[in-house]
């Protein structure tokens, strides 16, 4: 909660923040890029050192760091600072994401991770729907340090929390080393990747600099993956890298969410440029999408307890595809209902997948390993918004009027998960 409540706050305090500093869009923005770039690079990182030193041991380190640096950001003297201290903060939070998925594996069998998993999403819509509002209201009476102020008390709270709850002991991956190649390879594959996406909306993607960084990505890739399937320690072991509920899941979240966050990349900018609507008013109007996530995560639990992870991720898939298709062709006569409920059917099918996703990566994690694979889950939901955002941007383009052929494309984007649906695991067996 505390990460996707920090990241929408940020939203409201980036103008006061512009004015404060007397600083360039471009400058501003890297108040978001520094931290996607640095918390992208080191999520599987993270979650290989959680398995090997203890998932509990990280998380407090990611929420105490998280917090430091949110209030040093608070005190900051100039925007280098706020960049600087934003890109450790979100180093914090690769340490702190994996081991929450972790931690309830830990405590959960894998067949009673549903409801647990539900409660999470729920929370995460809430805090990211209610973000905007909290994040307006304090930078409005109290400005924008007050945004990041904000996180110290929370932090603390979890910190004791997390010394006073007692989890079961976690089954160490103590016999492998860590391969410091491997994970320098792969942050700097991460990085490269996320920085070119998160730039694409401001250069395009034919853009020479767009360009020579996807290729550096490319030529990275390809030295990582020699390199693991030489060394003895692969960052990736074996046993995760061959697991097809796991990949699977990954692919599916990156692909969904890169749809979902393209949709609303684009939706917003429309209701807001077009229709001319505050952003109060645009964030009313999103909130039936918030809502049903909140609603349909404990549905799609017991859905995914009776009917298994197949079909429940197919429905949520088929459910996304239609609501961003419907939302295609909304425009200025369009009564307020057909946007709400085309937002509603968006969010009732994310639900479905991200409870189901998260289930399956989790529950069917290799003994040991939990928290890599809660690294490489919450890697693919930090690139797909990202990959969504750069899709939509770049089919725009500037003709902000005509979103319908963008969402079209965002639409067949977040179809493609149908793919890796169909390789999860069927029907449970009575």
């Amino acid at each position: 909660m505390i990460v996707a409540l920090d990241g929408t706050i940020l939203l409201m305090a980036q103008p006061s923040l512009q004015r404060d500093f007397d600083a360039t869009v471009a400058r501003i923005q890297w108040t978001s890029t520094a931290y996607l770039v640095a918390v992208a690079a080191l999520l599987v990182i993270a979650g290989r050192l959680g398995d090997r030193y203890g998932h509990p041991r990280l998380f407090l380190v990611g929420v105490i760091g998280f917090g430091a640096a949110s209030a040093g950001i608070a005190l900051a003297s100039s925007l280098g600072w706020v960049i600087a201290l934003r890109a450790v903060q979100g180093g914090f939070g690769a340490l702190l994401q994996p081991a929450t998925l972790a931690l309830l594996r830990l405590t959960y069998p894998a067949d009673r991770l549903g409801t647990p998993i539900a409660i999470r999403t729920g929370a995460i819509a809430v805090a990211a729907g209610s973000g905007p509002v909290l994040g307006g209201f304090l930078v409005a009476q109290l400005g924008w340090r007050a945004a990041f102020w904000v996180n110290v008390p929370i932090v603390v709270l979890i910190a004791a929390l997390t010394v006073a709850v007692r989890t079961p002991a976690p089954e160490r991956d103590h016999a492998s080393r860590l391969d410091l190649t491997g994970a320098g390879l792969l942050a700097t594959a991460l990085a490269l990747l996320v920085h070119a996406l998160a730039e694409v909306p401001g250069r395009g993607w034919a853009a020479p600099a767009t360009l020579l960084e996807l290729l550096a990505v490319a030529g990275v890739v390809v030295v990582l993956v020699r390199h693991e399937r030489r060394t003895a320690s692969p960052i990736v072991p074996p046993a995760v890298a061959r697991s097809a509920s796991v990949i699977a899941s990954v692919v599916l979240l990156l692909l969904i969410s890169a749809g979902l966050f393209g949709a609303l990349f684009t939706g917003t900018f429309y209701l807001q440029d077009v229709l001319r609507l505050d952003p109060f008013t645009t964030g009313l109007r999103v909130l039936p999408l918030t809502a049903l996530m909140v609603l349909g995560a404990p549905v799609a639990s017991i859905a995914l307890r009776r009917q298994g992870a197949r079909r429940t991720a197919t429905v949520g898939t088929v459910l996304v595809v239609l609501g961003i298709a419907a939302l295609s062709r909304v425009g200025p006569d369009t009564p307020t209902p057909g946007l709400a409920a085309a937002l509603a059917v968006i969010g009732a099918g994310y639900a479905a997948v991200m409870v189901t996703a998260t289930g399956t990566v989790v529950g069917d994690a290799p003994p040991g390993y939990a928290g890599l694979v809660g690294g490489l889950k919450q890697t693919a939901m930090n690139i797909g918004p990202t990959v969504g955002t750069a899709v939509a941007a770049g089919a725009i383009g500037s003709r902000i009027s005509t979103i319908g052929p963008a969402l079209l494309l965002l639409g067949a984007v977040a179809a493609l998960g149908l793919g890796p649906a169909s390789w999860l695991p069927g029907r449970p067996q009575p």
